[in-house]
């Protein structure tokens, strides 16, 4: 069998077909990956290689067209039949002869990648399970064309007709929407040939050990009907036309099944055994709260997909079926909006509602997650808009929660004080947590509601009655939640500041200026703050938040001993977590309004500071009052979040859960997970470098190579 491989191998280096194959398809490569990785920046191959894989309608039928037909033609096939070598044994030696002439194009392929971390971030796992996509479905393939070659002693037929096996499973996907956009019988039976189907999930950064195992299917049931083809030769070897009369039926019918049960089998185990998300991210993979949350589930959900299965968004479609999987209380519904188009008044009036959108039900309520609200987004200075990150397990848990849940937490958002109100990222932060913001004024409340999971004072600027600052610290004397933000204004703010000096709170007067660089954004006071670890924080904590024009907050100090156990003060029991600081170097300027320079000056408060704070005190056994205090309202807006890619959002959501958590009323919220949107920084010499050695250089180098090779022996 190795010298068989060897003399095949040998045989394509020897002629010009193993060198066009090799030029033609790194030339191709060459040309996309100049385009796609080294002009856009793109740091991975996934897109470079799912836009090459209609070379092997080309190149496949040149290099299989001959590997058996040739034989035939000379005769020299009646040497195989008589060998003491086994056809099985045979046939294997010609395809890995093949296959290594292609995996050498692959090496070639797999180089890119750490070519490409010269110059940024390069996504490894996700561009190696690409190549490796790549590489199963080119050697199904060249499987496919070895089998068409045993068929006919002509080469041209047997380029054409692999050519057409080969296109007919390259478009299967497009024929079968054609047929039936919800799916039937017949499209479920022609998608067993559909050959670029599996490919999308190893593009998409997808481990898909149910796609390895249709392709190794395929390309074994390929050699066998191949093997069975030239046995059936041993019995009528003057047979000259092709039929399906020329393979023993039972052995063919057996081998056909034998990849269908096996196909089937791997089809109906949960995507969570056969596809690893390899993405760095985790776009596909359900957290571990997501987890949690559906162990726990009781009640049997639905969520209706507006869409035909074959045309849904892949990212969305994978998440739902890994919530499928792991619940057996959740079912996953395709609607095509075609076939029903008015199906979603049945649960919701709004008519801005898309294709792709979800309708999560249950015997309680119902919700909609607009396919707008799945994927996050921002505009360039050219106003190109970019995806920044993916929400849909967010959404879905959320929506899951909300609809089997039986009371929703109430948060009441003080106004009358010239309070900002919550809107934009931060209304849907606290939307998505399932939770009910009513809006209140004190003046018409003698306290503060029972029902109230937590209150929100949102940078009031102008000041509090002492009514309504007496209702409120009774409110907190009780064990409330509130989440308090503080504004720069010249306004005496007394009432307000005595809830904060309640629990040892103290607002600095003027506005911070950080004195280190490394703490500010292009101006001393858009900060940069630290971010302290904490379960309120853990969401921000591995990137910047902005804090524009803040105040600084300061608090009773513990010892040193006790700061060790955690910054607690013994003489009141109220225990303080910083959970945003500035630098040593910053200061306060107080004087706003006068301002002259932003540089330090005599008088300026010098810090550090608090810019937010965690405040508990015990009331009894089974209440605890609790406060977060963030000295910036400002940052809790939406185009301050935009700044940091949503990190304040995640900030804001860490605090509003936190609170309403404690209560034991609240709800699991899932971040919205972050696109890779790095990009490339390739100089232009390093583009046309790459270009000409890709597209031009390398390839005709090749071809040269092989027509000296060929001449030369055509000479002996």
């Amino acid at each position: 069998m190795s010298a068989i491989f060897k003399r095949e191998f040998k045989s394509y280096f020897q002629s010009v077909i193993g060198w066009l194959f090799l030029a033609a398809t790194l030339s191709i490569f060459g040309l996309y990956f100049y385009v796609y990785n080294l002009v856009y920046g793109y740091p991975n191959i996934a897109s470079t290689l799912s836009s090459v894989t209609f070379i092997f309608l080309i190149t496949v039928p040149v290099l299989t067209m001959r590997v058996l037909a040739e034989e035939q033609r000379n005769k020299t096939d009646q040497l195989i039949l008589t060998s003491p070598v086994s056809v099985g044994k045979i046939v294997a030696a010609k395809f890995l002869a093949m296959g290594a002439v292609f995996t050498i194009a692959v090496v070639v392929i797999a180089v890119t990648p750490l070519i490409l971390s010269a110059f940024g971030a390069v996504p490894f796992r996700e561009n190696y399970v690409a190549v490796l996509g790549f590489w199963l479905y080119g050697l199904t393939c060249i499987a496919i064309g070895m089998f068409v070659s045993s068929l006919t002693e002509s080469q041209v037929i047997a380029a054409v007709l692999t050519f057409v096996l080969l296109f007919v499973g390259y478009m299967m996907e497009s024929i079968c929407s054609l047929i039936s956009t919800s799916g039937n019988f017949v499209t479920k039976v022609l998608g067993c040939y559909d050959l670029t189907g599996r490919l999308d999930n190893f593009f998409s950064g997808m481990f898909d050990i149910a796609g390895m195992i249709y392709y190794i299917s395929l390309v074994l049931l390929f050699l066998f009907l191949t093997v069975q083809s030239i046995q059936k030769r041993r019995y009528s070897i003057s047979k000259k036309k092709i039929g399906l009369g020329v393979f023993n039926a039972g052995m063919v019918a057996f081998g056909v099944a034998l990849a269908v049960i096996l196909n089937l089998v791997a089809g109906a185990l949960p995507t969570t055994l056969t596809q690893l998300d390899a993405t760095s991210k985790q776009l596909y993979s359900l957290t571990e709260d997501t987890k949690e949350m559906l162990k726990g589930l009781e009640e049997d959900v639905t969520i209706y997909v507006l869409s035909a299965k074959a045309s849904m968004d892949e990212t969305v479609a994978k998440t739902l079926e890994r919530y499928a999987d792991s619940s057996s209380h959740i079912t996953v519904e395709y609607k095509d909006p075609s076939q029903y188009p008015s199906f979603y008044t049945q649960y919701t009036d709004d008519t801005s509602i898309t294709r792709n959108s979800l309708i999560v039900v249950s015997g309680k309520r119902s919700r909609v997650v607009n396919y707008s609200n799945i994927y996050e987004g921002s505009y360039d200075y050219s106003y190109n808009w970019s995806t920044t990150g993916y929400d849909g397990e967010g959404q879905i848990t959320s929506a899951i929660q909300y609809v089997t849940s039986e009371d929703m937490p109430v948060i009441y958002g003080l106004e009358g004080h010239n309070e900002i109100a919550v809107s934009g990222n931060f209304s849907e932060v606290i939307e998505k947590a399932n939770i009910t913001l009513e809006k209140i004024n004190l003046l018409q409340y003698d306290e503060i509601p029972e029902d109230a999971a937590a209150i929100i004072i949102n940078g009031p600027s102008s000041d509090f009655s002492e009514d309504d600052a007496e209702k409120v610290r009774d409110y907190l004397k009780n064990g409330g939640k509130a989440f308090i933000t503080t504004t720069y204004t010249d306004k005496d703010m007394t009432n307000f500041n005595s809830i904060l000096s309640e629990y040892g709170v103290t607002v600095v007067d003027g506005v911070v200026m950080e004195g280190n660089n490394e703490y500010y954004y292009q101006q001393p006071y858009y900060l940069l703050p630290d971010v302290k670890y904490d379960s309120l924080t853990s969401a921000a904590s591995d990137n910047y938040v902005f804090v524009p024009s803040a105040q600084g907050l300061q608090y009773p100090k513990a010892s040193e001993e006790e700061t060790e156990e955690g910054t607690e003060s013994t003489d009141s029991g109220i225990t303080y977590t910083e959970l945003l600081s500035t630098s040593e170097s910053a200061y306060v300027k107080k004087d706003v309004a006068a301002l002259e320079t932003l540089e330090k000056e005599d008088g300026d408060v010098e810090g550090p500071f608090a810019l937010g704070l965690d405040v508990k005190k015990n009331v009894d056994e089974e209440k605890t009052t609790e406060l977060v205090v963030y000295s910036c309202t400002g940052m809790f807006a939406d185009n301050a979040d935009q700044i940091v890619s949503g990190n304040n959002s995640n900030l804001f959501s860490g605090a509003i859960t936190g609170l309403v958590d404690d209560t034991g009323e609240g709800t699991t919220v899932i971040p919205v997970k972050e696109y890779d949107s790095s990009t490339l920084t390739v100089s232009a010499a390093v583009m046309l470098a790459g270009a000409a050695l890709g597209i031009i250089v390398v390839p005709v180098l090749l071809l040269i190579v092989g027509i000296v090779i060929w001449a030369r022996r055509r000479k002996r």
